[in-house]
């Protein structure tokens, strides 16, 4: 016999597979294979193993199989936060431009409001300039306009804040006559309201004391932030009786009136309402006597 009749043969040999019963030892299935057979199996499970294999390392275990792919998802990390640092400060910067227009409000000084600058970087990233309080920049005199609620369309703003606040209720502050009305125009932002000596001030509506302080010019002040970025001011107090962030109901006695502050003219209550950095007339939304 030649070398290729024993290499047939061989390939031909079969093998035969039985699966028994352990009691009885009955046959439950049988099996036959050649060594040909066989052999085709195991190169095609191997061929599949490896294109298995292949596409895992580029999918779901890629972050096992491919040594860059820890060092690429760190680096798109890094510059996610970077990106987030980023507008944190800004906002942080924004929200101080906003607390120091709000004192200059408070104080009674809206002749000059601070000024903030956005530029943009090479990098295409948002940075915010040194602040200047004194020379009148462009964004200046838009803040300052803003605040002083001049050149603005008074129309357009009543309509917006009546849908904004259509199924609010607000309290009065206090009741008395109304001395001093609303006149933007002439630098009074608010309404002055004289009552009895020692009233109680209530405040509006539910928010937090975002300010509690003593100014020159309007005395004893007291700010209380609400909701729908809207903010009430009471000046000239004699006492208040709420401190920096305490939170506080409508209704809730927050300071007495007063006649403190360089510009006082006797006894009452200098009343402001300002929504997204815009004065309001008081009158429109709250009934006094």
């Amino acid at each position: 016999m030649g070398l290729r009749e024993q290499s047939r043969s061989w390939l031909k040999t079969k093998f035969l597979f039985v699966i028994r019963k352990e009691e009885d030892f009955s046959v439950i299935t049988s099996l036959s294979i050649t060594k040909l057979k066989l052999g085709l199996i195991l190169i095609l499970f191997f061929f599949i193993s490896i294109g298995f294999s292949l596409i895992a390392s580029r999918t779901f275990l890629k972050a096992w199989f491919d040594p860059e792919y820890l060092e690429t998802e760190n680096t798109a990390r890094i510059l996610e936060l970077a990106d987030i640092v980023d507008s944190l400060v800004v906002e942080v910067q924004q929200r101080d431009l906003y607390v120091k227009n709000i004192q200059r409000v408070i104080s009674g000084d809206t002749e000059q409001a601070a000024d903030i600058d956005e530029s943009t970087t090479n990098s295409q990233r948002n940075t915010t300039k040194e602040i200047d309080l004194f020379e009148k920049s462009e964004a200046t005199k838009s803040i300052e306009s803003e605040f002083r609620g001049i050149a603005m369309d008074y129309n357009n703003s009543k309509s917006l804040v009546s849908t904004s606040f259509s199924d609010a209720y607000f309290f009065p502050p206090l009741r008395g006559v109304v001395v001093s009305a609303y006149n933007p125009q002439m630098g009074h932002f608010g309404i002055d309201i004289v009552a009895s000596e020692n009233e109680p001030v209530k405040a509006i509506a539910a928010g937090t004391v975002l300010i509690a302080s003593w100014t020159l010019e309007t005395g004893y002040v007291i700010g209380v932030q609400h909701a729908n970025e809207l903010v009430s001011f009471y000046k000239h107090n004699s006492v208040l009786l709420k401190s920096v962030g305490d939170v506080i109901k409508g209704g809730e006695i927050i300071s007495i009136i007063g006649n403190t502050g360089e510009l006082t003219t006797g006894q009452h209550l200098h009343f402001e309402l300002w929504y997204k950095g815009n004065s309001l007339n008081p009158q429109e939304f709250i009934t006094f006597n």
